[in-house]
């Protein structure tokens, strides 16, 4: 099996770490491929940084396929799931967000759910978006100050502040089950589990794993509906692998 994990942050140190993570995660007989986005924020904390990561995604998705990557599932690495939409409609194989991903799995062990990332900005970001899955009245979002790449930076120094909002969800907010989110999050799970006394669940490795379940009793690519693959339409100013995507034969691409 393959799983093509596309980073929506332009950080390709990131894409690395969180390959690396997701390969340990998958185990033995599964392949996974990092792609980054090409453009964009370092990494995302705002809500225009997201919405400009929609577009990076299917970038980087049509690039991926144009350079022979065969994915059995994507893997959408940005705990805000920015495009997930626009990207399973694009997408010949399923599509596996990050925060979709870690609700679902927490919504199998716990009643009332935390989700805990970092950058207060996200928080609300977070809270549209649970809403929208369905999950608003189960779920509530947390944050630490330091943004997601700060902590990937200096992960020692954020662990004392993300174990104590943790236990704050689980005392406070009523949490069974607790979600450390994002990419710059990634893999540290394991060094304040014990400090909490629910579980405490990291979002990469509850998106590589649904990935895995997912990928092989997959429907096939829908034919009709709004995931099956868009009719052409004229496009401008896209990379070629996306203008291909979009507009195969209909308009001239871009950069």
């Amino acid at each position: 099996m393959r799983l093509l994990l596309i980073n929506g942050n332009t950080d390709p140190a990131m894409t690395a770490r969180m390959v690396t993570l997701a390969q340990g995660a998958a185990g033995a007989g599964v392949g996974i491929v990092g792609a980054t986005a090409r453009f964009g924020a370092r990494y995302i904390s705002t809500r225009s940084a997201a919405a400009i990561a929609g577009h990076a995604v299917l970038d980087a998705l049509a690039h991926a396929l144009a350079e022979g990557t065969h994915p059995d599932a994507v893997l959408l690495a940005c705990f805000g799931d920015p495009g997930i939409a626009a990207l399973r409609e694009l997408s010949p194989v399923p599509v596996v967000g990050m925060a979709e991903a870690s609700i679902l799995t927490a919504a199998t062990v716990a009643g009332r759910i935390a989700l805990l990332t970092g950058g207060a900005r996200w928080v609300p970001m977070l809270t549209e978006y649970v809403a929208a899955l369905g999950f608003g009245k189960r779920v509530v979002v947390r944050g630490i100050a330091l943004t997601g790449d700060a902590i990937a930076a200096d992960p020692d120094a954020a662990l004392p502040a993300l174990a104590a909002e943790a236990r704050a969800a689980v005392e406070r907010d009523g949490a069974e089950a607790v979600v450390l989110g994002g990419a710059g999050l990634a893999g540290l799970s394991v060094r304040i589990a014990d400090a909490v006394p629910v579980p405490l669940l990291d979002s990469l490795t509850c998106m590589v794993r649904w990935a895995i379940a997912l990928a092989p009793a997959a429907a096939p690519k829908p034919s009709a509906g709004s995931y099956a693959a868009p009719p052409p339409v004229p496009v401008d100013g896209l990379s070629a692998p996306l203008t291909g995507l979009l507009a195969p034969a209909t308009t001239s691409a871009g950069a």
